[in-house]
């Protein structure tokens, strides 16, 4: 199995890649992970692992301005493969993005991203944070339990999303959007790579999915 981490100058790709590599181990799973800024190695990957931080707006930016690289993440999510995106790489998933300027997202999940109320709390939510959700509701979920925690540095987040499509949330002076899954593209809202073992369950999890 060959799964690219896409390299577009966002994203904690040496830990994403890490993570990616002892998932595999821990699970048996023979892999290769592939850090990479080439289009090519996109098309021929067989998982594709979009990581993110900062603004939607830079790293979309940043995504266009790697030659040849939106298109290939796209097409490559579009033609079945297996997709994750990890903070703002599950951010671009959406509709569009509100921080600073509006920007259009994949599209491939409904809502956009916007600035998180949180009454009474700072922002950005930073630390660690349970999740909520339905267990077996979905394969990447195979493992956790409710109140399993994970690692959160965000400002944004999702607004107005399907609920077939949110896979858990978290609180944060209300519900906050923490996973969500459409078809064979998925994403986490924290940073699964920084999650310990909860997140490297989850990227297990995710080299094994077949959806």
């Amino acid at each position: 199995m060959r799964v690219a981490v896409v390299d577009y100058g966002s994203g904690n790709l040496a830990s994403a890649s890490r993570a990616l590599a002892l998932a595999a181990e821990r699970g048996g799973i023979a892999a290769r992970i592939d850090v990479t800024a080439d289009p090519a190695m996109v098309e021929a990957a067989d998982r594709v692992v979009v990581p993110g931080q900062g603004a939607f707006a830079e790293c979309k930016r940043g995504l266009g301005a790697v030659a040849g690289m939106e298109r290939a993440v796209i097409g490559a999510a579009e033609g079945g493969k297996p997709f994750l995106g990890i903070c703002v790489g599950m951010q671009l998933m959406a509709e569009r993005g509100l921080e600073h300027q509006i920007t259009p997202g994949f599209g491939w999940i409904k809502g956009e991203i916007a600035e998180m109320a949180a009454p009474g709390l700072r922002l950005p939510q930073m630390g660690w944070n349970a999740l909520d959700f339905t267990q077996g509701a979905h394969p990447l979920l195979d493992g956790l339990v409710p109140g399993d925690h994970v690692y959160f540095v965000h400002s944004y987040a999702l607004a107005g999303g399907d609920p077939a499509e949110i896979l858990a949330t978290t609180d944060y002076g209300g519900p906050v959007v923490a996973m969500v899954a459409a078809a064979n593209r998925a994403g986490t809202q924290f940073h699964v790579e920084k999650s310990q073992d909860v997140g490297i369950r989850i990227l297990t999890n995710f080299l094994r999915w077949t959806p």
